[in-house]
């Protein structure tokens, strides 16, 4: 994975302001960080489509997330940016917000976002276990999904990792360039079609208990090995 992206706020991260909420939200409020910064005459009112490289999708990510206020239901694959991270640890420990975060196993383990997580579990381990998972799918493999419905009201898919190249590194405002710049062909979607809503936020509440189940069998598993080899242990002492 490529590197974090800064802890700076910008104007877009509202999660000190509990004002802003997704309550009244509509999709021309993210023409902003296009870069024509308007959409399209016949743009669908309940689907857009942005361009990480052309659009700044990390802004899009931090307006969208920072003000989810009830329910926050999530998978993604590439977790490696620590604003977004910072965003939802904070609504972690708000008890009115329900949450379900879903982390993919294999890119857990990874340098940058080991020390992430590892962080987050040091600042409160009991809220971080209860609203994250960190599994595979229920085939056990990747768990590859990247999506999240937030407050029942707003929902955001595509092939967008949370990394600096896979959202998209703007280095001069508003526009791709310069030095340094980097980002993969990824895309990201949001949406607020009801139907498509309801559906999403149901397989992303499945994927999470699959994890989960995985992941409470993985400390049985540890669990009762440890207790098998000290009562080997024990038998051996007493000679038995």
């Amino acid at each position: 994975m490529s590197s974090s992206i800064s802890k700076s706020k910008s104007k877009s991260n509202v999660i000190d302001d509990v004002t802003q909420t997704l309550q009244t939200f509509d999709l021309t409020e993210l023409q902003q960080y296009t870069r024509e910064k308007s959409y399209s005459s016949t743009a669908s009112k309940d689907f857009h489509l942005f361009y990480v490289g052309r659009d700044d999708v990390h802004e899009i990510l931090k307006y969208v997330l920072s003000r989810a206020s009830v329910s926050l239901y999530m998978n993604m694959f590439g977790f490696d940016d620590e604003e977004l991270n910072d965003i939802l640890m904070q609504q972690a420990l708000d008890p009115s917000i329900t949450m379900m975060i879903t982390l993919d196993k294999s890119q857990a383990g990874g340098v940058h976002e080991k020390k992430l997580l590892d962080s987050d579990i040091a600042q409160n381990p009991a809220r971080f276990n209860t609203y994250f998972v960190i599994g595979q799918s229920a085939t056990h493999q990747i768990s590859h999904t990247k999506g999240f419905v937030a407050d029942g009201r707003v929902g955001g898919e595509g092939s967008t990792n949370w990394s600096a190249a896979g959202e998209g590194t703007f280095v001069i405002k508003g526009m791709p360039g310069g030095k340094g710049y980097k980002a993969q062909n990824n895309t990201q979607t949001i949406f607020t079609d009801p139907d498509t809503i309801n559906r999403f936020q149901t397989e992303l509440i499945a994927e999470h208990m699959t994890a989960k189940a995985q992941s409470t069998a993985a400390t049985a598993a540890t669990a009762g090995t440890r207790t098998t080899g000290a009562g080997k242990a024990s038998a051996a002492a007493s000679g038995r």
